[in-house]
């Protein structure tokens, strides 16, 4: 086997210049939204939950202490001890995908991916596969450039495709873009044409692709990463391989000993069993099921969700599209908790086999059961007659529930997977936000506009429903569009938006937090009775936490919270000041901990440092994290928001610069280096990266703003103006806009008109002291 260039560990730190005196250029206001932006690279693979109101399924220990592997496998005794008390569920469990979830290398099974030899094209490289009489390999591009040869130790999956682990240096194990098609008997990538390249996050050598953070967990039985910062290494640990009896029913060896001891002497009751309800079986599903972040990296079954995980909802991302669809790979849980379903009751094993995974009842009889109204449990569910509502032959694909209500979504080339959102279709929402439909998803050969009639002619008015109007105000917020902030508000206080959308709706919000009537808003919803609520209000509130005294009581009283998600983002809002020996301070360094082998993580520690005053600490995390990932445009434009914060503007305008460059056409970047360069001085330079914004992205308010600042300095007048009133017509609620204009037309000698645009700043924020000075100063006569 051909030897492996080692992955660069975290690089020594470089001496950083003296930080320059002086304020920065709006650095502080992009800092404003960069806790959320940490949080939102911190979600990625995996990211269940029941609605408990304001009970937790467990309440969790405050001060999360992390027990050792050997204390806590100890306590776990292997599926092999339930076969012979549990032969039916367990023959059920063994063959299914979470019995073959990971695996040893089968030569039955896996045989036929590598005998005979082939070799297969993807993007712009070849890879080989081949057996000999060491194992299984696989020879792809590695970090050299060249093919080498990989022996394959494990396999994840068995069925629609398999994925195979290799090793790595410092204790990793790595998991190959190639994959195989058992109903194909096809090699192919799992990223398809992507053609990744070594040295990318995503390619098979990258920390993308490494199995201790991105798989283990949710393919093994509760696994320990353990990963040692210090040495940038893994000694991952775990109780069993595979998703196991005891992955979802948690360590049963005292009770393996239990019934053993019953045998001999029989009689009573086994203590040891605590038949975990629904929201618990349902967090324990979640806990893998869905797209998160990790808080604690420690789950157990019978836990909450929210004690251990951070859900990726619907926000302004586009992991998921407005209507609550899946977009990108994020797994079924948090849609179903967007559901109606959901809301209605159910959970997973109201329509899947827990050992099998498959549904109860095949086909739609599984849906049919609740909508006929004969099952008493289901009552009020709406009856729904087959024939009447689909509108197609009866036995048709069209008149399959699944395909209109659970659309499917094929990911990794080959896994086609039904989002649990339980949508409506609704082709007025692809015209107007690009959002699928179920309708022209089947019917491709038809343009939009010939669904958009069909449904209208069929369902008419019963398309205009509350969740149309949602998804509308959801869209227009994820642009910016401050006429969504009504719709927004409104949904918050609507008692039948589940407390999914009103999390949704938070983390929406926190971009008009300065709004007194958003804020207001925001600081009712801290006390919600669902932590997801009171986790997204309190993340959305946390930039104001600093420096807004009545925010920053709100969340010291968060800190005691019964749910540990939330503890640990007020905490993290409170950074400058909360106690690290405090049980939600501790809690906050697990946090930071359990994240620090990734790029956000290290940013995230890197914010920590500069809070505690460490700046020689800060550059450190951000210099590993950096050399964790080189290549992301998103990661070096929050470092450099960073590096700005810590009055480095030489190496802020490097990240952003190396942000540009790596995506070019990103609005927000060119934003950004206008203001790198302006706090370097260069004017010029400055007024040109502002012009792309804009022109990438006419929208941009404060962009326009800056621009006319720039034009000012430049001597620019009029242009300048002319930027103002663009950033006034795209935000008309922000007193800035119209203030920065009121400093020009005084300068100009403008007097009349200077005085109109400082009352109307006046009249936007009341206690605006420069305005007011301004409008005091000015001439009553001009």
């Amino acid at each position: 086997m051909a030897s492996r260039t080692r992955i660069r560990k975290a690089q020594p730190v470089k001496p950083l210049a003296k930080p320059r005196k002086g304020a920065l250029v709006r650095w502080l206001a992009a800092l404003a939204v960069l806790v959320s932006a940490v949080i939102a690279l911190v979600l990625w693979v995996h990211s269940g939950l029941g609605t408990r109101g304001s009970a937790v399924a467990k309440a969790s220990d405050p001060g999360f202490v992390l027990r050792p592997d050997a204390e806590v496998f100890a306590t776990y005794t292997g599926s092999g001890s339930c076969r012979d008390c549990h032969r039916q569920e367990y023959d059920s469990w063994r063959q299914s995908h979470h019995g073959l979830a990971e695996r040893a290398v089968d030569s039955k099974l896996d045989g036929p991916a590598f005998v005979p030899g082939r070799t297969f094209d993807h993007g712009s490289q070849k890879s080989s596969v081949f057996a000999d009489g060491t194992g299984f390999h696989i020879s792809s591009k590695d970090l050299t450039g060249q093919a080498s040869p990989q022996a394959v130790v494990r396999v994840i999956g068995v069925d629609p495709l398999r994925q195979f682990l290799v090793t790595a240096p410092d204790g990793r194990l790595q998991t190959m873009e190639a994959s195989y098609d058992p109903h194909r008997n096809q090699w192919f990538d799992v990223y398809g044409n992507e053609d990744r390249q070594p040295g990318e996050w995503g390619h098979w050598t990258g920390r993308g692709m490494t199995w201790n953070v991105m798989c283990a967990a949710c393919h093994n039985t509760r696994v320990r990463k353990n990963y040692d910062e210090s040495s940038a290494s893994y000694h991952t640990a775990m109780a069993e391989m595979t998703v196991s009896c005891e992955a979802c029913h948690g360590p049963m060896k005292a009770h393996a000993q239990w019934q053993q001891h019953r045998y001999a002497s029989p009689g009573g009751k086994d203590p040891n069993l605590n038949p975990p309800s629904r929201d618990q079986v349902f967090d324990t599903c979640g806990s893998c099921h869905s797209r998160r972040g990790e808080l604690t990296g420690d789950f157990a079954p019978g836990d909450s969700f929210f004690d251990h995980y951070i859900l990726n909802v619907v926000n302004g991302s586009e992991v998921y599209y407005p209507d609550g669809q899946v977009h990108e790979e994020d797994y079924e849980l948090a849609a179903f908790l967007g559901s109606k379903m959901h809301a209605a009751g159910l959970r997973c094993v109201d329509c899947h086999d827990p050992h099998s995974g498959k549904t109860l009842l095949p086909g739609d009889s599984v849906c049919m059961r609740c909508h006929t109204g004969a099952d008493p449990a289901y009552r009020k569910a709406p009856v729904i007659d087959p024939a009447a509502h689909t509108f197609h032959k009866p036995q048709s694909s069209g008149s399959r529930c699944v395909n209109c209500h659970m659309p499917q979504t094929t990911y990794m080339q080959r896994h086609s997977r039904h989002d649990h959102g339980f949508t409506t279709p609704d082709p007025l929402l692809t015209k107007q936000l690009g959002i699928p439909n179920a309708c022209n998803r089947c019917h491709a050969d038809k343009d939009v506009q010939w669904s958009l009639d069909a449904s209208e002619k069929w369902y008419g008015s019963k398309l205009d429903r509350p969740s149309r109007h949602r998804a509308q105000a959801i869209g227009a917020a994820r642009r910016g569009d401050v006429a969504s902030r009504p719709a927004l508000l409104a949904l918050l206080g609507d008692s039948n938006q589940p407390p999914y959308w009103k999390a949704s709706a938070a983390e929406l919000l926190a971009q008009w937090a300065a709004d007194p009537a958003v804020r207001s808003a925001l600081l009712q919803l801290v006390s919600s009775d669902h932590p997801i609520v009171r986790e997204a209000a309190t993340r959305a509130l946390a930039p104001a936490a600093p420096h807004d005294q009545a925010v920053a009581a709100v969340l010291q009283a968060r800190l005691a919270d019964p749910s540990r998600n939330v503890r640990v983002m007020a905490a993290d809002a409170l950074r400058e000041s909360v106690d690290p020996t405090s049980p939600a301070g501790r809690e906050l360094l697990r946090f930071l901990d359990t994240e620090s082998d990734q790029p956000a993580g290290q940013l995230h520690q890197a914010m920590y440092a500069m809070s505690r005053q460490d700046v020689r600490g800060a550059a450190e995390h951000l210099q590993r994290a950096i050399a964790l990932d080189p290549r992301s445009a998103a990661l070096r434009r929050e470092i450099a928001v960073a590096y700005g914060t810590l009055n480095f503007p030489g190496e802020a305008l490097t990240q952003i610069q190396q942000a540009c460059q790596l995506d070019p056409d990103n609005a927000e970047y060119q934003y950004l280096l206008g203001l790198s360069y302006a706090e370097v001085g260069r004017i010029g330079p400055a007024a040109g990266a502002l012009e792309r914004a804009v022109q990438l992205d006419p929208r941009h308010a404060r962009a326009w703003y800056n621009l006319g600042l720039m034009r000012r300095n430049l001597g620019q007048s009029d242009p300048a103006l002319q930027a103002l009133r663009q950033a006034e017509a795209v935000d008309p609620s922000d007193a800035d806009f119209p203030y920065a204009r009121a400093t020009i037309l005084a300068q100009l000698g403008r007097t009349g008109e200077a005085r109109a645009a400082a009352q109307h700043a006046v009249q936007l924020r009341p206690d605006f002291g420069a305005a007011l000075q301004l409008l005091s100063a000015l001439p009553t006569n001009p």
